[in-house]
């Protein structure tokens, strides 16, 4: 059997990151990685260009059954000092939109500065690692292909249940509740949602136009981009609300965001009389879209001058473009899923140190915990964050 001072499960940004800080401390650091590389959900991140966090990081970015306990470690590892690191290793990045920092490269850019970080302070990582049982005999004894290890202190890195295909399981989970953890419901989050039926036809007829919206539901609303997909409804605004969403509940889309279209087709009306009503709205809107419009918004006034539809008409048609009232089927679930919603509950955690409280020297620091980011960086500034707070103690 080997020693260690810290074993980590789990070599992700999260795992890494809490590596670093505990070995730059001079703890003899193990991380044990399942998969066949270390982080993968970092290499394929942004589009290969790692949304690495959000110069605009608020704790209002997140979602947990407890909100304020993200403030202490997101307060004490800012944006700024990852950027500080990123600027270490001369790593060019650029910011995108909404303070978004991305690399103006590759993901592999960042991997490659934690690993060589990790590499400086003297942390032990093994890949393939697949863990067959951890328990606490005084130390935490963990079992893998390779060996038998044991720590003084064990770090939970093990992500959650998003993108199976690289690696995700419920490993985290089953461990978190063997040692006594609570462990909040979980589900797909930063997903896109898919439709059945007519609408559903109606998004595949769609599939590839995009446009700047709002989309709504319950009192939560994210104005962004959104994507038709053969499934359904993607893009940013998406995404974001897809967290928030839950099954069976409409969601509502306005797709002239910052106009009232009432105002906007009485005008038309005015001064194009003669205009079709399509025609008016493909000024605004891509004209595939308008076409599919049509016949669900105004099928009885497809072929009639603006002149010739009643006001009432034409404000029940705004209020549709202003409010269209969707019922998603579902989402796409984890498969494509960005980030797993829910998991250990933080109520159980120091938020200093993210200490398990009813078992000292049990950390659970990144996916793995009941703390999801909005899209844009915020995961990955929690991971960092969430990290250090357990990697300057462990």
């Amino acid at each position: 059997m080997k020693n260690f001072d810290v074993i980590i499960l789990g070599g992700g940004a999260a795992g890494l990151m809490c590596a670093i800080a505990a070995g730059q401390r001079g703890r003899r650091v193990l991380v044990l990685e399942g998969s066949n590389k270390v982080g993968k959900k970092i290499l394929m991140s942004g589009g290969g260009r790692c949304n690495f966090t959000n110069l605009y990081c608020e704790p209002s970015n997140f979602i947990s059954a407890n909100p304020h306990f993200c403030i202490s470690a997101l307060s004490r590892y800012s944006p700024w000092d990852f950027i500080a690191l990123v600027e270490k290793h001369g790593i060019a990045y650029h910011e995108k939109t909404l303070g978004q920092l991305f690399c103006d490269h590759s993901s592999k850019d960042i991997l490659a500065a934690l690993t060589t970080e990790c590499e400086q302070a003297n942390v032990h990582i093994l890949t393939d690692s697949e863990i067959s049982s951890v328990v606490h005999q005084q130390r935490y004894i963990v079992s893998c292909r390779h060996d038998d290890f044991s720590g003084e202190s064990l770090v939970l890195a093990t992500g959650g249940l998003s993108i199976p295909k690289m690696g995700a399981t419920d490993f985290g989970y089953r461990l978190a509740r063997q040692f006594g953890l609570k462990v909040r419901t979980t589900r797909a989050g930063l997903v896109p949602f898919t439709f059945s039926g007519a609408m559903g036809a109606v998004m595949a007829r769609l599939s590839g136009v995009s446009l700047h919206a709002t989309l709504e539901a319950g009192d939560v609303a994210f104005t962004e981009g959104i994507l038709f997909t053969h499934r359904g409804l993607s893009g940013p605004a998406a995404l974001q609300l897809s967290s928030y969403w839950k099954p069976g509940k409409d969601i509502r889309l306005n797709l002239l965001p910052g106009h009232d279209a009432t105002t906007l087709l009485l005008k038309a009306k005015a001064t194009q009389p003669r205009a079709l009503l399509r025609t008016v709205l493909s000024e605004l809107l891509p004209r595939a879209l308008v076409l599919e419009l049509e016949p669900l918004f105004w099928p009885a006034s497809a072929q009639v001058p603006l002149a010739e539809i009643s006001d009432d008409v034409l404000k029940q048609v705004a209020k549709q473009l202003n409010a269209w009232i969707l019922r998603p089927a579902g989402t796409e679930g984890y498969r494509t899923a960005e980030v797993t919603l829910g998991g250990i509950d933080t109520d159980e955690l120091s938020s200093k140190t993210m200490e398990f409280k009813r078992q000292p020297g049990l950390y659970c620091i990144g996916e793995v915990v009941d703390v999801t980011g909005h899209l844009g960086g915020f995961n990955f500034q929690w991971a960092w964050a969430s990290a250090q707070a357990a990697g300057q103690v462990a």
